[in-house]
């Protein structure tokens, strides 16, 4: 192998790709020969974009995460470094690179030899390794300018904390349930206060010693064998019958009948319909052919999406045959343009304008965007607003929302530069705004309801999307909640704009419209719009999931890449997926709230479930597409397909005959 070659080229598309900048990190990285710390069977695999297996259950953490905590520890060089969990010495191999002295402890003797071998052999004569208790540190060099720890804890433990410098950084991932944590770092401020900032969402094997997971913790167990003649049936045997018995099977997504569906989700005011991908056809055309059925047989009064609100309105004004002008940009097409533009989309959309055409307008159904990524399309559409009902009110609002004129074209960086004091943040100047917008409701609906709420819900947009690319620096947790406290609180205000009696459809991800408190989610930290409508709606919310076993995907590999169509590999052996293919059907429905009680008591045991958003890796599909769930307290009803075909996306052309008004323009 030209081993150089593939590490310049892993630094370069799976590591600097994705935002890590310390160059003394990318050029430890480009330096130290990761095939010299696996086992010898999987050197090949080295510079694969994933975590590789080591003796006793353990791991060589993916490349992208190695960097991602070296970065974390903020070396600038000649510094004493601790880590914790030495594997077979790659990463403190990399730390070798920089630091002066590096210290790794590894709890499994036979991993700690391996790794006094590997760095001796390659020349690290800085590299110091023991065999012991990594939660109590290594004492006789304390304290450390540095401490990272390469598995997952319940907690920080003290011993470490202790053993920090002032103004020293441990980096480490936590979590009480420990197949999930979030990455933290911890800042010794002074000899007795400490300041934690939450990095990532990971998974990392259990931390064990006195400090950590004492006994370890239950990973996935192995896949199930093929029991011997005569042997009793096991548990999943009869489980997969169960699901056989219980699940109503169709044979057509378009011949499909409705009818038992909404029996059970009976007067629920929101009805929210999730996705297991970004990028199924037959999730996208089965969402659709409910939806129809909520609108023409039950009344409901709008759909809102996964999608961002001035994208939507375009769809809206459409659907409901709105006069609009012609387009001047394209609906939902900037990354992940296959996400929306795709043939799936257009069917319903162009049903729903052919529905509305016969419908007074008051009773049309509405098309809405839940999500806050458009920031500088909403400030463009409050300023269009207030040009025309109020202009001293825009040009108040264009010297508020100036501030953020610099970041228009990446507004990632402009949270960067304002957490980093190099750029004001612009915080006040969105919020008072939005609250001088609120405050003239009166007379601003006296000229066209429908535009307030338009003008109110981007400038709603711009104040959490400016807090939205804040916060994002730091964490994922904290940004989740805000962008899906966003997205419920705008079905909150479409439901109060529509009426006491309005009901909803919502199309999101499984994440978002599956409850919580059911994943390890929750253990995180996290919420979704699933569990806050749960909370506020109780029993008049009713949550619809999907799954699939294998197929086709549209999916990037990074962000921003090109969209590819995908394989998606066979599910998990120890997933629910794995359950439901197990049966033999092709697709059905599992109504899951009005189920057999010794049904939802065997499916209520927490199992893998598998989440595809607009990036897919196949080659870590354990570890960054999978995840803890109990499906009957996270869904009402859960639809599988076994197989399953990746969306068609739009060609890029204009198709013949549709008015220049037409949203998804050109």
């Amino acid at each position: 192998m030209d081993t150089q070659r593939l590490r310049n080229e892993m630094v370069e598309r799976q590591i600097a790709a994705r935002g890590v900048r310390d160059v003394r990190v990318l050029a430890a990285m480009r330096t130290v020969p990761r095939e010299h710390f696996m086992p010898p069977d999987l050197e090949e695999f080295a510079y694969e974009d994933s975590p590789q297996p080591l003796p006793r259950g353990q791991t060589i953490s993916q490349p992208y995460i190695v960097a991602l905590m070296a970065e974390a520890l903020r070396l600038k060089g000649g510094e004493t470094v601790l880590e914790i969990g030495a594997g077979f010495g790659y990463a403190a191999a990399v730390l070798g690179q920089i630091a002066k002295h590096v210290y790794t402890v590894e709890t499994i003797e036979e991993l700690a030899r391996e790794a006094q071998t590997n760095l001796a052999r390659q020349g690290y004569a800085n590299v110091h390794v023991r065999h012991g208790d990594g939660t109590l540190g290594w004492l006789e060099y304390a304290p450390y300018d540095a401490i990272v720890v390469a598995a997952g804890g319940p907690s920080v433990p003290e011993a470490l904390k202790q053993q920090l410098k002032i103004g020293g950084r441990l980096v480490i991932p936590v979590g009480v349930d420990p197949r999930a944590q979030e990455l933290v770092r911890v800042t010794r401020t002074s000899a007795e206060t400490f300041e934690s900032e939450d990095l990532a969402d990971v998974r990392f094997v259990p931390l064990i010693g006195a400090q950590g997971w004492e006994d370890g913790a239950p990973l996935p167990a192995e896949p199930p064998r093929k029991p011997a003649a005569g042997a009793r049936r096991p548990v999943a045997d009869t489980l997969v019958a169960q699901i056989r018995a219980g699940c109503e099977p169709f044979a057509d997504i378009d011949a499909f009948v409705p009818d038992a569906l909404l029996d059970r989700i009976a007067d629920a005011r929101v009805v929210l319909i999730g996705e297991a991908s970004h990028g199924t056809s037959e999730f996208y055309r089965m969402r659709a052919r409910i939806t129809q059925a909520l609108i023409t047989q039950k009344n409901f009064r709008f759909v809102a999406i996964e999608g961002d609100w001035p994208d939507a309105a375009r769809i809206d004004h459409y659907v409901r045959h709105m006069q609009y002008p012609p387009a001047e940009w394209q609906a939902f097409a900037r990354f992940p343009t296959w996400m929306w533009r795709n043939v799936e989309t257009a069917e319903f959309v162009d049903w729903l304008h052919a529905r509305n055409a016969n419908v007074p307008f008051e009773g049309r159904a509405a098309f809405y965007g839940l999500d806050m990524y458009s920031l500088y399309t909403s400030v463009q559409a409050v300023l269009a607003y207030l040009d025309d009902v109020d202009p001293p009110a825009a040009r108040v609002a264009r010297t508020r929302y100036g501030c953020l004129t610099p970041w228009q074209g990446d507004p990632a960086s402009y949270g960067q530069a304002a957490l980093s004091g190099q750029f004001r943040k612009c915080e006040d100047g969105v919020v008072r705004m939005l609250v001088d917008i609120l405050q003239k409701r009166d007379q601003y609906t006296i000229k066209d309801g429908e535009r307030y709420l338009d003008a109110t819900q981007n400038a709603q947009l711009v104040a959490s999307a400016e807090r939205y690319y804040r916060t994002m620096y730091y964490g994922s947790r904290a940004s989740w909640n805000l962008r899906d406290s966003h997205m419920y609180d705008t079905l909150q205000n479409l439901l109060a704009f529509h009426g006491p009696d309005a009901k909803a459809v919502v199309w999101a991800h499984n994440s978002h419209i599956g409850n919580a408190l059911a994943t390890e989610m929750s253990a995180r930290g996290e919420h979704n719009i699933g569990q806050l409508c749960r909370e506020h709606f109780g029993r008049n919310v009713y949550a619809i999931g999907f799954g699939t076993h294998d197929g086709t995907v549209a999916a990037a590999s990074n962000w921003d890449a090109p969209m590819e169509i995908k394989i998606v590999r066979p599910s998990h052996p120890n997933s629910y997926e794995h359950l439901c293919h197990s049966t033999d059907s092709a697709r059905f429905l599992l109504p899951l709230r009005s189920a057999d009680a010794r049904l939802i008591g065997a499916l209520g045991k927490p199992r893998l479930e598998r989440a595809i958003g607009v990036i897919y890796r196949p080659d870590s599909e354990l570890a960054s597409h999978y995840f803890q769930a109990n499906l009957p307290q996270q869904f009402d009803e859960y639809v599988w397909f076994d197989r399953t075909n990746a969306v068609t996306p739009f060609e890029t052309h204009m198709h013949a005959g549709l008015p220049d008004t037409y949203p998804f323009g050109l």
